[in-house]
């Protein structure tokens, strides 16, 4: 599955609110920026999105920052997903004569997106942050 980089930029910051969400803190954009490593112009186009889709709610001042518009295990993966990629699967052919073959094709890949969907929709923030602070503070691939 491929997720764009700006999907997936939007899926860590969103999960650096959940996890400072029992605070009650927001989070400024500089923060999260170095915390996760996500360039800034990129985020603050990201987080306008967010805002406007009112997934993230912001406050200005000194105190000012981002903060999740509502409780982690209520933001799925999917509500991000929609946002940031916009609606809908293709999952039509690309080929101007459709098959019998392309047909039977097409009825997997609509049962594919269905699956993804399912599975962004059951995964929520709160699953996430919680991952993320069962993770040892630093992690070595070989």
């Amino acid at each position: 599955m491929t997720v764009s980089a700006k999907t997936e930029y939007a899926c860590i910051a969103m999960i650096e609110l959940a996890a400072r969400y029992e605070s009650g803190q927001p989070a400024r954009l500089r923060e999260i920026v170095e915390a996760q490593g996500i360039p800034q112009p990129f985020l603050v186009q990201i987080m306008a999105q967010l805002k406007a889709a009112g997934l993230v709610l912001t406050s200005r001042g000194a105190a000012g920052g981002y903060r999740l518009a509502q409780a982690p295990d209520r933001i799925s993966l999917a509500d991000i997903f929609q946002v940031i990629e916009g609606g809908g699967d293709q999952t039509e052919s690309n080929l101007q004569k459709p098959t019998p073959a392309t047909d039977a094709l097409c009825g997997v890949w609509g049962q594919i997106c269905q699956a993804r969907t399912k599975i962004l929709e059951e995964v929520t923030l709160a699953n996430l942050a919680a991952r993320v602070a069962e993770q040892p503070d630093e992690m070595f691939y070989i």
